[in-house]
């Protein structure tokens, strides 16, 4: 916790789970990319959270499959899109669309081509990981630099 007011909220929520009678139609889905910064008081007591559910960074074979379809409307040739499926080792889905958007718009912005390029997947991933600094890297679910 690092405020008071995150403290407060917590205990709040916490209340309100503990206090739902057995038969109430409430479903809570708990999500963080911090699991090991969880709360003791969440994870530790038993019935607060009944299931876990962990969803990986995609693999190769995930890779392919997210960046077809996020790409749809452009043409991506086959050597294209097995080095886009290289270069975005340890990203997330969220991280894969936006790559694909920010492809399909450098394609608008040139002369109106379907067909994306290299050119137009490395501006791309410049823009989102180095000229947007740090931040923009790691919000987009990319892998820290440090």
């Amino acid at each position: 916790m690092d405020s008071p007011c995150e403290e407060a909220l917590l205990n709040k929520l916490l209340n309100e789970m503990d206090g739902l009678k057995e038969d109430a139609d409430v479903f809570f889905v708990l999500t963080t990319n911090r699991p090991q910064q969880l709360e003791a008081a969440l994870a530790a007591r038993p019935g607060r959270i009944d299931q876990a559910i962990e969803f990986p960074l995609p693999d190769e074979t995930g890779r392919q499959k997210l960046i077809k379809l996020y790409s749809a409307g452009m043409t991506l040739p086959k050597d294209l899109l097995e080095e886009t499926v290289k270069k975005t080792k340890g990203v997330s889905a969220a991280f894969i669309k936006e790559l694909m958007r920010r492809t399909a718009q450098n394609l608008l912005d040139g002369e109106g081509h379907k067909t994306a390029g290299i050119d137009h997947i490395n501006a791309a991933l410049e823009e989102m990981l180095f000229a947007g600094g740090r931040l923009n890297t790691l919000l987009l679910g990319g892998v820290d630099p440090q």
